[in-house]
């Protein structure tokens, strides 16, 4: 896979996340046979985590490093733009950019709130799940302590859809450890010093993951 020079590239700026290697390498042989397939990344997570959450989308659906031409990625969609609005077409063409599809969890208030009100609030990231996964997507979850209640509901409905998880958390996983497909452990106790190292890991895998559907641009 040419993304896992990205994650050589992670490895050497911080050599303490060798430990965590191949759990990276698998989560992102995971997300590139889901995308590859038609699928999809979901991602939640409370506080800091839920800000990552929305980071990584922020990353996947757009533009990341590289320019990911429509005319060059999605020529289909080039040509029924030309038909469809031609008024605006190159302005289209020039500015959408080819996405990774991704959606975060976090950002839907007045369905959280709403939900939350009326039903239960540590299930609002599993009731998106359930709306929204299809086998063959793929749950990132963000827990520090790896015990967070709402994060494991979503983990707990997602693997009841087929959907294949990930967790992303500190050092000893939480009880998410023996729930999710691949547990990315960082090596670290205390949610700040967690999240300094969750940051380059996605980060990498966005890259990792831009590089392997968009590299030849």
């Amino acid at each position: 896979m040419i993304g896992k020079t990205k994650i050589d590239e992670l490895i050497a700026r911080y050599p303490t996340l060798e430990c965590c290697r191949q759990s990276i390498e698998d989560a992102l042989e995971m997300m590139i046979g889901s995308i590859g397939s038609g699928g999809k990344i979901m991602t939640c997570g409370n506080g800091g985590s839920a800000s990552d959450a929305q980071h990584i989308v922020g990353e996947l659906m757009k533009g990341f490093i590289l320019p990911r031409s429509i005319e060059q990625f999605n020529k289909k969609f080039s040509a029924r733009i030309d038909r469809e609005a031609p008024a605006h077409a190159e302005y289209l063409k020039k500015n959408l950019q080819s996405a990774i599809p991704a959606i975060s969890l976090v950002g839907e208030t007045a369905l959280m709130t709403a939900y939350s009100n009326d039903k239960a609030a540590d299930l609002i990231f599993a009731q998106q799940v359930l709306g929204l996964g299809r086998s063959g997507d793929v749950l990132l979850a963000i827990s520090t302590s790896g015990n967070s209640a709402n994060v494991i509901y979503a983990i707990e409905t997602a693997r009841a859809l087929d959907i294949k998880t990930i967790g992303l958390t500190g050092r000893t996983g939480g009880k998410m450890a023996s729930m999710v497909d691949v547990l990315i452990a960082a090596p670290a106790n205390g949610a700040y010093k967690v999240q300094e190292y969750h940051l380059p890991i996605y980060h990498a895998l966005c890259l990792a993951l831009e590089a392997e559907f968009f590299a030849h641009d």
